[in-house]
């Protein structure tokens, strides 16, 4: 049911990415265990021993809160039982809260991570795994997150709150239904869509809520923990942490001697950490927190701190102190009894600037797994590729690739100048051995002779494919808008497309199929026949 391609081969991974997944000598001090199933050993003792019986009970309590008023499987409750066991671990995946989950990928993320939790069961079964899925609840990018696209639209949200996104109500949500509903057929994949959206977003008070019921609602009985790390007795928890942030800056230290050490080794730095990565968050309000002096001020507002004021919010108001894109990892690997983080090439890039964090503040350092890829091709798909005497292979390149190698496979005539250029050279021989009895300007003339004449016979060949694409106008056309269904906008399915123009089709045998064919430590992109 599906193929595999490297993912160097797919052209759409930056080089620290596939430096990674090589396992190059020059990254190694950057991360602590490569994914590999014997390498969980070291992490699971690591992992235990860093890991609090006191901080465990504060994460089951909350969950057992944050999942009151929501209907669970067995699973679920099993795994959450499980989490006051010292033998359980998670694995971990994370996503801001797009509209209606946001870009395919989502899906991806969450079954790699309940695939990796079911095979580190088979193979270590002393401890209990726990899939978790943590929500990026306090992030303020709205613009990020506000649409999905749907076929040929884009379903979006307007609204005008401000602050953390979990936070936003879900008023105005029902305009947005009644525009995706329209786009949707009479089918029962359809209905289940529209079910799903209107008890999503119409029936619950706030983003956050209505996330946490899509993903129950989809992975729900795989034993999926979603958590919400805008929560207070987290926070409290975290406290000394942030206690550190404010009064020592260790994150802007660490991570930015990281972040040189990577440049020097040739690598791009993917983010900037702020002098203190925290923000201060009330209802509608999510600003930085800046130091001037011997005071704290929080951005954009009326408001700031003494130090020891400052000491006394943290103190009875942990859940006003939000922590950033870079600090957020820190938290999120405190908190849980985490072994793995399971993230897109850019998450990880920016992951891999963390590790002298993570050890100067005495956390464990997870292990870092590329989520899964694939691409997603309909039989009507596969037929048209056949009928084009292409594979999805060939699609992986730029458009200007592709169309030219089509040119050259079909045209009646021979595109290839590569023998005209090499008859060339021989020519040009005789005329180098004559030159050699005779001045250095001779030998000159003949060289730039003979790379007129090449760029000539090139300027010829490139003359006769444009001639050839122009009488092959119809067939190239079929190339590029196959391409371009596979790859909208020239970039990658998973990061444009969202799940329910898929799930419309196939209904629950997408997610079964992903379940099946999605491997999280063969690391390679999958290409995947979608049964309708």
């Amino acid at each position: 049911m599906a193929d595999c391609i490297s993912y160097k081969d797919t052209n759409y991974f930056s080089k620290l990415i596939l430096d990674y997944l090589e396992e190059k000598h020059e990254l190694q001090g950057f991360y602590a265990n490569y994914p590999k199933l014997e390498n969980f050993k070291k992490q699971l003792a690591a992992k235990k021993e860093n890991y609090t019986t006191q901080t465990r009970k504060v994460l089951v309590d909350s969950l057992t809160a944050q999942y009151a008023n929501t209907n669970i499987s067995l699973k679920t409750a099993e795994n959450l039982k499980f989490l006051e066991q010292e033998n359980t671990f998670t694995i971990t995946t994370g996503h801001q809260l797009n509209l209606f989950t946001g870009p395919l990928y989502f899906l991806y993320k969450i079954v790699s991570t309940i695939n990796l939790t079911k095979e580190l069961a088979k193979n270590y079964p002393d401890y209990n795994f726990v899939p978790v899925f943590w929500m990026a609840s306090e992030d303020h990018d709205f613009e990020e997150i506000n649409f999905f696209n749907f076929k040929e639209d884009k379903i979006q949200w307007q609204t005008n709150q401000k602050g953390a996104v979990g936070r936003f109500t879900t008023k105005g949500l029902d305009k947005v239904f009644k525009n995706f509903s329209k786009n949707l057929d009479a089918s029962k994949n359809a209905e289940k869509l529209k079910t799903l959206f209107k008890e999503a977003y119409l029936n619950h008070d706030n983003l956050a809520q209505a996330t946490r019921f899509i993903a129950n609602s989809l992975f729900g009985k795989q034993g999926l923990i979603i958590i919400d790390g805008d929560d207070k007795a987290l926070k409290k928890e975290f406290a000394p942490h942030l206690k550190m942030e404010l009064e020592q800056q260790n994150a802007f230290q660490q991570i930015n001697k990281t972040s040189r050490a990577l440049e020097e080794k040739g690598y791009h730095k993917q983010v900037n950490p702020r002098e203190i990565n925290l923000f201060y968050v009330e209802e509608a309000l999510r600003e930085r927190i800046v130091k001037r002096e011997d005071k704290y001020f929080v951005k954009n507002t009326e408001l700031s701190f003494t130090e020891e004021e400052m000491q006394e919010e943290l103190e009875q108001h942990p859940d006003r102190f939000s922590p950033n894109a870079v600090m957020r990892p820190l938290y999120q690997e405190f908190i849980l009894p985490n072994l793995c983080y399971i993230g897109g090439g850019g998450e990880l890039a920016y992951w891999l600037q963390l590790k002298s964090y993570f050890e100067n503040s005495n956390v464990v350092f997870p292990t870092l797994l590329l989520r899964n890829s694939a691409l997603l091709i309909s039989e009507k798909q596969v037929k048209k590729l056949e009928k084009l005497s292409l594979n999805a292979f060939d699609l992986f390149q730029s458009q200007e690739k592709l169309l030219e190698q089509k040119t050259k496979e079909v045209s009646s005539v021979n595109i290839d100048f590569s023998t005209q250029k090499e008859h060339l050279k021989k020519q040009f021989e005789n005329l180098y051995k004559l030159a050699e009895k005779t001045d250095k300007s001779f030998y000159g003339a003949v060289a730039a002779q003979e790379q007129k004449q090449i760029n000539g016979l090139a300027h010829l060949e490139k003359r006769l494919l444009k001639a050839q694409k122009r009488r092959l106008k119809q067939e190239l056309a079929r190339v590029t808008k196959l391409q371009e269904q596979l790859f909208p906008n020239q970039n990658l399915q998973e990061r444009e497309l969202n799940f329910t123009q898929f799930y419309e089709k196939s209904g629950d045998v997408l997610l079964t199929q992903l379940f099946r064919e999605l491997q999280p430590l063969e690391q390679k992109f999958c290409i995947l026949n979608l049964a309708y």
